[in-house]
Formats: C-alpha cells, structure tokens, sequence
C-alpha cells in the first residue's frame, strides 16, 4: 500500500511540473510576437491620452430625452445632460461637440465630462473676436429680465436689452424666451464679464437700405398707410415701413381731442398725409385730418349771425371760452360777452370745460373760419336803467363778490357790479388791505356816491353812512396838544398809535426815543404831542420824543439864566475888591511925617468914588 501511495505522488509531482502555467485561461492559439505587435498599435491608435481640465472633440454617439453620451476616444465614453445643448435643439448623432474633462474616472470608473464647462473656457476668446470682427453669433433665449432678456451665447450669459431686440418698440418679452435669434456682440466689460448683445443690429443696415429707398420716393402731399407704432400725450408716431413719422396731436382730427388715444391705437393701420419733410433731420410730419373736408367747408346755411345755439365748452381760456357748436367747428366767447358785468376777470370764473351753454352768435367769417359768441346779449343790458334803479344817495346791502388790493367789488344785481375803494371803508381806521374790512360773500351795508352809466361804473361807500368826524377831530388834535395813545404796529420808517375816539396817529421812528434814550415798544401807552394835523387826508402826525425833548430845553434855558446872574454878582463883587485894594494902596503911599494935604486925599477919594 505504501509503495502504490509514493508511486502516485510521484506521477503527480511529474505531472504538474509539465503544465505551462503562462498559458492558462488562454486560447490554445496565443497570438505570435507579430500579431501582438500589430494589436499593440491598434490599441495605441484608438485609445487616447487625455488630461483633465483640458477642452476636447468628441463625437455624439448616443442621445436620449435626458443624456447624451458622447466619445472622446477614450477606454469609456462620457455621459453629459441634455440640457447643457438647450442653445441647440437639432442636435443629433455624429454632431461633433466639444468637452471640458472634470475626471478621467470617478468611483465607479466612470468618464465625467461638461459641454457647458468648455463653451465657457472657449467662449470668452470667441466672445472677443466676435466683438471684433462684428460677427453674427447664434443665441439662446433663456429667459427674461428688467428690461430686457438673458441670451446663452458661447455658454455665456448675455444682457439683451429691450430696446436692442426690434427696431420697434417691444411689449411681449415672453415670445423670445426659448427660442435662438442672430446677435451682434456690442459691449464687453472684461471687469465684470459682462456682455451686452443687439439683435437690433443686425436689422439696421437692411433698415438704412430701406428709409434710403423710401426717403427718395417721398414728396409732400403725398397719401401713405403706416402702422401706428406708439402714442404720446402730444401726438402719435407712424411707421411708414422702416422709418417713422410723428402726426401731432392737432393733426388728428378737426375736432379738439385732450389725447390721441381718443382717435387711434397701437398697431392700427391708417392712411396718413406727408405734411412736412426735413431730409437733413430725416423728420416727417404726417396728418390724419388733412385727409377728410374741413367742417367749416360743409358749414351751410344752418348757421348764420343772430342764431342762438347750443354748444360745449371745448377750451378755458384768462380771455375766453371756445365753445364747439358742431363737430369741427368753434366759436369764442369773450370773456366780456360773458356777463354785463365790467369787472370780470377770467372766463374760468363763469364757465367750466366739458359744460354745455347757450349762446347767441355775433359774428360769423366762414372764409376765416371764426365765429364769435356772446352769452350776455341774450339779455337786456341791464346798465340802461340803472340811473333809476340805484340813484346816488341810495342805500343798499350788497355781498362782497371780488376784493383786490385797491377795493371791494360788490354785485348789486346779476350783470351790475359796484366798487367801494378802500379809502371808503372808514373815516378814523387805516387797511393795508381791503380784506381786513370784509371777506368774500360778506353782507356789506353801502351808499351809492357815483354812477356812470356811459362807463358802466358805479362807487359806492362804506363811511359815507355817518358823518365825517375829522370836523369835530379838527378842534380836538390841535397842534401841539398832548394825547395817551397806545402804539399798535412798528415798521422800519415808524408807528401806528391809536388815540382816542378811534382815531390813527402816525410816528415817525427817531421821534419813538423815551428819555431814557430806549424806543418805545408795541403796545406800549405814552404821551404824544400833535405835531401836524390834515383834516383832508386824515393824516395825524405825532412825538413822543418832543415831550421830553422841550421840557430838557426849557431846563437848560433856566439853568444858563441863573448862571448868569451869578456871574454878574461875581463881577460886581470883584470890582469892589479892586476898589478897595486901589485906596488901600493911596493911603499907604502918604508920609508918616507929613499930615499931607488933607484936601488932595479928600479929593483924590472922591474921584474914586466917583469910579
């Protein structure tokens, strides 16, 4: 048994050293040295070595709703998604792309490659030249923004501007998004990469081409359709098919209109007339009117001078009223056809836009279009009897209707106005303004002083109710006489005091000095002297500072009397001393010894006296 369990060992032992292990899991066949040679080559052709981080071709191969798979040569191929190739909607299979490798392999083996990541790269160099050269590029809209709309090009992210999209104005942004337009690059900011693209741009030359063909078939008069293109408050631009037109707001209709809107709308196609045509400016003033009959040609005989007929106010002016009697056709009313009233100041004042009236007309031109109207001449002019109605000396309540700087306007009946002037609203009491006596619509009780029928004018007065107290004021505020009074207003020049019974003094500044060298303040109750008294203007002038300023001089007067006598006494006494002195010294100049002569001292004493 042992020797039969050696003899096995050994046959395997044998055995196993005669397997060629480098053969194993091979076909019987192993290729020969040519043949792997020639393998070796083909593999080195069809595999290529690749980077990462670098921009490559590759070949689309396979794509369904979602991916892409896309060879780049490589032992796999790359998986990209559909949506970095939304800027190309007809990509197919055998389209060549290229690619940005962000890995050779990831955890799973896989190759991960962007197409968005390699137009970026490529992009801004492309984005450079096209600015350069001025090429048309190809853009995605991929959605709107403020003003304007995002486009893809290059991979880049573009500002398309509103007002670079069309040569018209463009109110729909949505129907761009999604969609691929032609572009010309225009602006690059390298700073902020930002790019601003025109598809405007491209549309301007075809456009020059076509205003030049247009341009010189143009002439004046002659009868265009235009498309209206956009409506301002002062007219309405026409597109007359590449260059635009302006028909102002006058020219729309013959009728008066407050904007264009009310005749046309955007995107409505009209018949227009070339008015005016600046070649040099290339400006075109069209008309809309021109094209129908003026209505003032088809006026007949429905109208004429002395017909009353009804209007609406179209128009308010300060020195009339337009009031369109039919379609087209317009009358003034003059503010002074407005009432019988002299004293009227703005149309505005009786008569609103929009309102209709009636009206008589007093002129009629038909060759000069004009028509004048009058609503007061439907009524008797009441100024006929006014004499009789309102003689002078008559009293009357009236309302104060309009007050100006210079007087009240009172109506004594519709049409007839009369005037208190200011300096007939009181005897004693000054106004810098009618307003401070009455407000509008005040009851003002009055006395007719004057009428003038021929001038349509009637005063009226406020004071002359009473008597005129400036008779009896006249003996009261003599001159020089003194007064308390209270001093109410203070302007540069001086003051306003109020004396009694009423009556308004005025005082000059420099005579507001106290004796204590301080001005006198409002409100403040001093003596004041009458320095001049005028019973015709009214006019009271008066001093606080007299008072004290003759009282201080009759002092001084005083002072330099007494001063005088004191030196008169002075005098007197010094001349005795010099007596005195003068016989003192005679006496001493007699001898002792000698009696002298006793008659010469007697005399010579007497003479001094005599002095």
């Amino acid at each position: 048994m042992e020797e039969k369990q050696n003899y096995k060992n050994t046959e395997s032992t044998i055995q196993y050293e005669a397997v060629d292990w480098t053969t194993i899991g091979k076909k019987q066949d192993a290729y020969s040295s040519s043949e792997k040679t020639r393998l070796e080559g083909i593999y080195s052709t069809t595999i290529t070595n690749i980077a990462e981080h670098e921009v490559v071709e590759g070949i689309i191969v396979n794509k369904n709703e979602k991916e892409v798979l896309v060879r780049i040569g490589y032992k796999s191929d790359g998986v990209i998604q559909l949506n970095e190739f939304r800027y190309n909607p007809n990509l197919a299979v055998g389209d060549k792309v290229e690619v940005y490798i962000e890995k050779q392999e990831d955890k799973e083996g896989q190759l991960i490659l962007s197409h968005k990541k390699a137009r970026i790269v490529k992009g801004w160099d492309r984005m450079n030249a096209a600015l350069t050269s001025q090429e048309i590029v190809q853009g995605f809209v991929k959605c709107r923004t403020k003003g304007g709309l995002i486009a893809d090009v290059f991979g880049i992210e573009c500002f398309l501007p509103g007002s670079q999209i069309d040569m018209k104005p463009v109110r729909d942004y949505d129907q761009y998004v999604n969609k691929i337009m032609e572009m010309k690059v225009v602006k690059i900011n390298q700073e902020f990469r930002n790019v601003v693209v025109s598809h405007k741009a491209l549309i301007e030359a075809e456009i020059e081409e076509q205003k030049k063909v247009i341009i010189s078939k143009m002439e004046k008069g002659q009868v265009l359709e235009g498309t209206v293109k956009n409506i301002t408050s002062y007219g309405v631009f026409i597109d007359l098919g590449g260059i635009d037109g302006l028909i102002h707001i006058t020219d729309l209709t013959w009728e008066r209109i407050n904007h264009p809107d009310e005749v046309v709308k955007i995107d409505d196609k009209i018949n227009v007339v070339i008015l005016e045509f600046d070649h040099e400016k290339r400006r075109i003033s069209l008309g809309l009117k021109q094209l129908k009959p003026h209505p003032w040609d088809k006026l007949g005989t429905e109208i004429k001078i002395g017909d009353k007929v009804k209007g609406r106010v179209r128009a308010i002016e300060d020195y009339g009223a337009f009031v369109e009697v039919i379609p087209g056709v317009e009358g003034l009313i003059h503010v002074s056809e407005i009432s019988w009233s002299q004293h009227l100041r703005s149309a505005g004042d009786f008569l609103k836009a929009g309102e209709e009236i009636e009206a008589v007309i007093v002129m009629l031109d038909k060759e000069t279009r004009k028509m004048s109207m009058s609503i007061k001449q439907m009524t008797p002019d009441p100024w006929l009897t006014i004499v009789d109605k309102y003689p002078t000396g008559s009293k009357h309540t009236v309302a104060a209707k309009n007050i100006t700087g210079f007087g009240i306007f009172v109506e004594l009946e519709p049409g007839i106005d009369g005037l208190i002037h200011i300096s007939d609203l009181s005897w004693n009491k000054r106004f810098k303004h009618p307003s401070e006596f009455a407000k509008l619509g005040d009851k003002i009780d009055c006395v007719v002083m004057t009428v003038d029928a021929d001038s349509k004018k009637i005063a009226l007065g406020v004071k002359q109710l009473e008597e005129n107290p400036w008779d009896a004021f006249e003996s009261i505020f003599t001159i020089d006489s003194v007064h308390k009074g209270t001093i109410t207003s203070i302007t540069e020049k001086g003051a306003i005091v109020a004396l009694p019974y009423g009556v308004e003094g005025y005082v000059q500044k420099k005579h507001l000095v106290k004796q204590d060298e301080s001005t006198a303040a409002i409100e403040e109750q001093l003596d004041f002297k009458v320095l001049e008294f005028n019973k015709e203007t009214h006019r009271i002038l008066v001093s606080h500072t007299r008072m004290h300023q003759e009282a201080t001089e009759e002092e001084k007067a005083k002072a330099e009397e007494m001063k005088n006598e004191k030196f008169k006494i002075k005098n007197a006494e010094a001349e005795k001393e010099k007596e005195k002195e003068a016989l003192k010294k005679a006496q001493e100049s007699v001898p002792k010894n000698t009696m002298g002569d006793l008659e010469g001292l007697a005399k010579l004493k007497k003479e001094m006296e005599g002095k």
